[in-house]
């Protein structure tokens, strides 16, 4: 149920549709490995009926034992302990090809796993890397990893235990009902009188209890948003003296919570001491029957025992196929949302006859481009411009004017709705969105650096290049000094735990790596936002020297990086004008 800031809880979730997801895994996962399947059925079949036999072996031990004191008592020769010693050798022989069965199959079956979650992360992961950008505008970043690592993960989990669990549960289901008929058809059928009342009573609470679970899931949903959205703002909170009313809300609804959360443990809790009770009255009649029919020597004693053990096993495979029945739905559900995912349509990445880049110089022109994300809702209309090899070009405007969208164009991350933008009088559609990115080097206002050591987030867009390259490249972006502070230096690992590089150095890092890559176009998006006046001050001659030579899109706000531009590009509601600088 969404809380107050949108968080849902987990419910058992069914596939829309079920059986064409199964086929589809089947067909695409599981079709190389259906000879390992079929010999993991076999051993949970028969491992199976190993330990289904043994109840029924171990009554014969019983029985020897009896016989053998009733002989005793009666001058005989009592018991006899060599016929129960060939009787518990057997059990033991069953009970160990039993589990030797149990481990071939949980082996086979883990490996059919592991391979078919291993294909299809890589199917995903290569996936991503075709999906035009469209999608992930309208996906959040939570549900794509959702999707690549919690959904593989419930397939890889119920895979690994729900395909062969549900057939075990059957055979075991069938095994203990046709050995409980085979000692004693009367006795099953007093077995079997306790499913309807147990089913009737644990249907009558369950219903009585299934509103206060749901009552009790929305409370909790609401309860952790509500302390989400408290402590994530605990400065406005306190600044708006707010503490009494959060404290109020909290302690109504936690009241609700306690309310509905006693209610629903109380008649949940009646479950197992009712269903004992019956199991109980039931294992008493089953005695007193039993008893009758062993003393008139219709079943012997160690049947009576054998048949008790049946009965306690009899439900257990019940709610374990009910149960398991859920962890398939919940597990097609998955990977349903896997398959979806795999079914996104793919931009083109190749094309034939493409050119390359070689000796392109970096003139660029849009001609009567028009772009929107949503066809009815067109961001850029009819924009032309013409760029000389080397200029610099300044892309200002307010937030949403469509600064930043101009450059995805450029790179082929968007298809235009009409329109081309040309390079050297080729258009980029001409060239594969691999090969036509190579000339451009990029600066976001969002600095993106991977784990790994500062030298290789450097020589992330050359990683030929030389370490005297990446020091030449650290110097001119200005953060030589700062790294050789750094304990290892260049060689110092980056992760989400390093809190001792502010953002403005991060950024530094990420100019240092396009100064490296040496690109025939640069794109900088806000790339000094991030540092403070002195800073930028300084890389200024820098970022003038790359420039130099090259075409260069500057998206910026700030007067101190575009004063310098060779044409000043201000974008407005959809409209857009040109300013020569002077």
């Amino acid at each position: 149920m969404p809380g107050p800031m949108g968080g849902k809880r987990r419910t058992q979730e069914k596939a829309k549709d079920f059986k064409g997801t199964v086929k589809k895994l089947v067909k695409n996962y599981l079709k190389p490995y259906i000879w390992q399947i079929l010999i993991v059925l076999i051993f949970a079949i028969g491992s199976t009926i190993f330990a289904i036999v043994g109840p029924k072996i171990l009554g014969n031990a019983t029985t020897e034992i009896y016989n053998g004191l009733i002989s005793k008592l009666s001058g005989g020769n009592g018991i006899n302990f060599e016929n129960i010693a060939n009787i518990l050798i057997t059990l033991l022989v069953l009970y160990t090809i039993s589990m030797s069965f149990e481990a071939i199959k949980g082996f086979l079956m883990t490996n059919v796993a592991q391979k078919v979650t291993y294909k299809m992360r890589n199917d995903l992961a290569e996936k991503i890397n075709r999906i035009p950008m469209k999608y992930f505008d309208k996906k959040t970043n939570g549900e794509i990893l959702s999707i690549i690592s919690n959904d593989v993960d419930m397939l890889s989990q119920n895979l690994n235990q729900s395909v062969t669990e549900i057939v075990s549960s059957a055979c075991t289901l069938i095994g203990i009902l046709i050995m409980m008929i085979s000692i004693s058809w009367m006795m099953t059928i007093i077995a079997l009188l306790i499913l309807p009342i147990t089913i009737l009573i644990v249907g009558i609470i369950a219903k009585k209890s299934q509103k206060f679970f749901k009552a009790q899931q929305d409370h909790l949903a609401y309860l952790d948003g509500q302390i989400e959205e408290v402590f994530g703002g605990q400065l406005i909170v306190k600044a708006f003296n707010g503490q009494k009313k959060a404290l109020k809300t909290f302690e109504e609804e936690n009241k609700k919570l306690y309310r509905s959360g006693w209610k629903s443990q109380f008649l949940s809790g009646l479950m197992h001491p009712i269903m004992n009770f019956i199991g109980n009255v039931a294992y008493v009649a089953v005695a007193i029957l039993g008893g009758y029919l062993a003393i008139n020597g219709r079943i012997t004693v160690g049947n009576i025992q054998s048949f008790i053990q049946y009965m306690k096993q009899f439900t257990q495979p019940i709610s374990q196929i009910a149960q398991i029945s859920g962890m398939l739905q919940t597990m097609i559900a998955a990977t349903e949302r896997v398959f979806e995912f795999l079914d996104e349509e793919e931009e083109i990445q190749e094309i034939e006859n493409s050119k390359t880049i070689d000796n392109l110089n970096g003139n660029v022109k849009f001609e009567h481009v028009q772009f929107g994300y949503d066809p009815d809702n067109i961001i850029i209309n009819d924009f032309n411009a013409q760029i000389k090899d080397g200029q610099k070009i300044a892309i200002v405007g307010p937030t949403g004017a469509g600064k930043t969208t101009i450059v995805k164009l450029l790179m082929r991350f968007y298809d235009l709705n009409s329109g081309a933008i040309y390079i050297d009088e080729n258009n980029i559609n001409e060239f594969s969105r691999g090969e036509i990115r190579k000339i451009f080097g990029m600066v976001l206002q969002d600095t993106w650096l991977f784990s790994g050591t500062i030298k290789d987030n450097i020589k992330y867009g050359k990683m030929d290049a030389t370490d005297a390259e990446v020091i030449e490249a650290a110097k001119a972006a200005h953060v030589h000094h700062f790294i050789k502070t750094l304990p290892n230096s260049y060689d110092m690992v980056l992760n989400e735990e390093t809190s001792n590089i502010s953002a403005g150095q991060k950024q530094l890092l990420t100019i240092a790596r396009v100064i490296l890559a040496d690109p025939k176009i640069l794109i900088l998006d806000e790339a000094t936002s991030s540092i403070d006046t002195r800073t930028e001050i300084q890389i200024q001659s820098a970022m003038d020297n790359l420039m130099k030579g090259r075409t260069s899109f500057i998206i910026a706000h700030r007067l101190s990086t575009i004063k310098n531009a060779d044409l000043i590009l201000v974008m407005e509601h959809r409209r857009y004008s040109r300013t020569r600088n002077t």
